[in-house]
């Protein structure tokens, strides 16, 4: 009974999604809502203002409504002459430099300044201090720079094991993310990543209120598997509760267990990043 509301959730959050697909139009600046509290399917919480929750809050009292963005601008040449610290653990071309750091090259650009976001409102997050002095603008520029880029390497093959096993670890992993596993409660990973893992599909279509609900579902492909390993590790341990997108992963990734989270992050890491 204490996951129930959770799966509600989820369920209606991809309701939400289906419906929006089909209704597109010219979108306005980004902009979005921080709500009081998690989302449920009996009441959504009413928009306030944009500002942090204030420090005595319990965590997941106010998140960020990741439903309500409109598609973000930046300068992409002023983003890369900021960028200089941002190399030092993710390149100098947005290919990370260890495994533990995630690409950046081609990455969408309205995840990475919601992330860039989140860190903002994360007082735990390792990235933290490393954002506090960015203003508002500095994150729409970075997110631009790094989004512009063309990825100019992919990850390196994983070497610790055999061949053979990996192979299947990989099959597994395009099959969970086609698929899903109905029997465990894992829903396909392509419904909101896309059937290529470069993201959803319709990720910039507006629905009628000019919202762009899918925008901010990062590309997977190509992406370093211990980092994906470490997130997904993260949302199953219900370590994010940030932002609505927070509250949807956390319910699948409850579901998943090491070998399914090691499957899917050793298939994705083996695509080519999309160019």
């Amino acid at each position: 009974m204490k996951r129930l509301p959770r799966l509600l959730a989820i369920i209606a959050a991809c309701a939400v999604s289906a419906l929006a697909i089909a209704q597109s139009q010219e979108a306005p600046p980004a902009e979005a809502a921080v709500v009081e509290a998690a989302p449920t399917p009996e009441q959504d919480a009413p928009a306030t203002d944009t500002a942090s929750a204030p420090a005595d809050e319990p965590a997941g009292a106010r998140y960020v409504d990741l439903r309500r963005v409109r598609p973000i601008t930046g300068d992409a040449a002023a983003g890369q002459a900021k960028s200089e610290l941002c190399a030092a653990c993710h390149g100098p071309q947005g290919i990370s430099i260890a495994p533990m750091f995630p690409n950046l090259a081609g990455q969408r650009a309205d995840f990475l300044y919601w992330q860039l976001v989140e860190f903002t409102r994360n007082p735990d997050s390792p990235m933290s201090p490393l954002v506090a002095d960015l203003s508002d603008q500095d994150m729409l520029d970075l997110a631009a720079y790094y989004a512009s880029l063309t990825p100019t390497a992919t990850p390196a093959e994983v070497e610790t094991q055999a061949p053979q096993v990996e192979a299947t670890l990989a099959q597994r992993g395009e099959q969970l993310y086609l698929s899903g596993d109905p029997s465990k409660g894992i829903p396909p990973c392509q419904g909101c990543h896309g059937p290529d893992a470069g993201g959803h599909v319709d990720a910039l279509r507006a629905d009628r209120d000019g919202h762009t609900p899918y925008a901010a579902y990062p590309a997977l492909r190509g992406q370093q598997a211990i980092y994906l390993q470490t997130k997904l590790a993260e949302y199953r341990d219900g370590k994010m509760h940030d932002s609505t997108t927070d509250f949807v992963m956390t319910g699948i990734g409850e579901q998943l267990d090491d070998d399914s989270i090691q499957a899917l992050s050793t298939w994705l890491s083996s695509l080519p990043a999309a160019q």
